[in-house]
């Protein structure tokens, strides 16, 4: 096991820059500081420090276990905080921004029980449907349904939702009911505007991928608007169905074609980094991913 005070002193060294530095920031000798490192390195078989009579610098392995170390300290800090803070419970404020529909249908229902659990943490919840930048903003948390690009943020996914072609039964009894994707460029649709192909709807069936380009009706950045409308026998919709899955199994709307599938998207909980996960957080966390061992839709 690692000696603190040699790992203090070694960080000591790097944090102020040298030996004599480190000495007087920590109220050590130099010569105390100058045998911690040298007893780190010794116990760790590599060296750390270059040392020459004009400057000091961490060799490739001082680099990564300088790295290391800090994530150390930070993460005792941390602890030692929320354990004397609050005897081992999460505290504080947690910053949460979650898409405007999923947010409302599914996560409404769960703040109170997660903050019945854990009286000590409050909640800020925003619901906007716009990528938020978590660093920037200061969020703790976002959930996304997407498929995560490459970022530097932790994802853990939540569960997964399709998205289903589907419209009210009164729309078909007027227009038809379409047999094969082609054949809604010439429906009436109803489209959300943030789907990344845009008007470009893709189907994956028995004869590989097929696209269409259909024409809305109506462009809506809400999926709430988008089912409505399709509810009012105005058109046929493309939606995830943890919007429309009530919808479905109640008759109120018709899945079509489903013999050809369109996406399916996860639904993530994102946060800057598993590096030292604030308890708070990570209570959270925990308890989206319960929440949602099965899909309530």
């Amino acid at each position: 096991m690692l000696d603190p005070q040699q790992l203090s002193s070694f960080l000591a060294v790097v944090r102020a820059g040298s030996f004599v530095g480190a000495a007087e920031a920590s109220g050590l000798s130099k010569a105390a500081v100058s045998r911690h490192v040298a007893d780190l390195e010794g116990r760790l078989g590599v060296r750390l420090l270059h040392r020459t009579t004009r400057r000091l610098s961490l060799t490739q392995e001082g680099q990564r276990f300088h790295a290391r170390a800090l994530e150390l300290v930070e993460a005792l800090d941390d602890l030692e905080s929320e354990t004397s803070a609050s005897g081992g419970e999460p505290t504080g404020v947690l910053r949460v921004n979650v898409p405007v529909t999923f947010g409302n249908l599914h996560l409404a229902p769960l703040w109170s029980q997660f903050i019945e659990r854990h009286p000590k943490v409050s909640l800020d919840v925003t619901l906007n449907d716009r990528v938020v930048d978590l660093f920037e903003e200061g969020y703790d948390l976002a959930v996304r349904i997407t498929t995560l690009a490459d970022s530097q943020l932790v994802s853990r996914r939540l569960a997964t939702t399709r998205v289903v072609l589907c419209a009210a039964p009164q729309y078909l009894k007027q227009h038809g009911t379409p047999t094969h994707p082609r054949e809604l460029s010439r429906h009436q649709v109803l489209s959300y505007r943030y789907w990344g192909g845009g008007d470009l709807w893709r189907f994956k069936g028995p004869e590989g991928d097929v696209e269409v380009r259909v024409h809305p009706r109506l462009h809506s950045n809400s999926g709430d608007t988008c089912r409505a409308g399709a509810l009012a026998a105005h058109g046929i919709i493309l939606q995830p169905d943890f919007l429309v899955g009530a919808d479905l199994a109640t008759g109120r709307l018709v899945e079509l074609m489903p013999e050809y599938r369109s996406i399916e998207l996860g639904i993530h909980a994102v946060y800057p980094t598993r590096k030292h996960l604030p308890m708070k957080t990570r209570s959270l966390l925990d308890f989206l991913v319960a929440s949602f061992e099965k899909r309530p839709w």
